[in-house]
């Protein structure tokens, strides 16, 4: 599992460099409403990264004792979701919809970019 908290450390940092570009352009360009669009979307889009690394450590430790496990909580992952798009389509004047889709998406984008560039690495070694 040390493996799986290294990957997510990673990830969480460049969703935060993302994060912090995003509110350079939300602040300095005229885009505001694509820039607050990707700002929430990101933000859904981390908390639910987190939220599936938090259950898988939970899942392993289940299965070293024998303990119990519920659920991944994809229905807790998919309502923040559905309250994201909620809220683009409630203030269309503040948040871009399509920006809010893709800012839910960039963890995995994350994710991919990831996996390739170690991958890439661990074969030049």
């Amino acid at each position: 599992m040390p493996e799986l908290q290294l990957m997510f450390n990673r990830h969480r940092k460049y969703m935060l460099y993302l994060l912090s570009l995003y509110v350079l352009g939300w602040g300095f360009t005229q885009y505001q409403s694509v820039f607050l669009g990707l700002i929430l979307g990101t933000t859904i889009s981390l908390y639910n990264h987190w939220l599936m690394v938090r259950r898988t450590k939970r899942f392993g430790e289940a299965i070293e004792t024998g303990g119990k496990f519920r659920s991944f909580g994809t229905v807790t992952r998919m309502v923040a979701a559905v309250l994201a798009v909620m809220i683009a389509t409630k203030y269309p004047d503040y948040f871009n919809f399509l920006c809010v889709i893709l800012g839910i998406v960039t963890s995995y984008v994350v994710i991919m970019i990831d996996f390739i560039i170690h991958h890439i690495i661990q074969s030049h070694k």
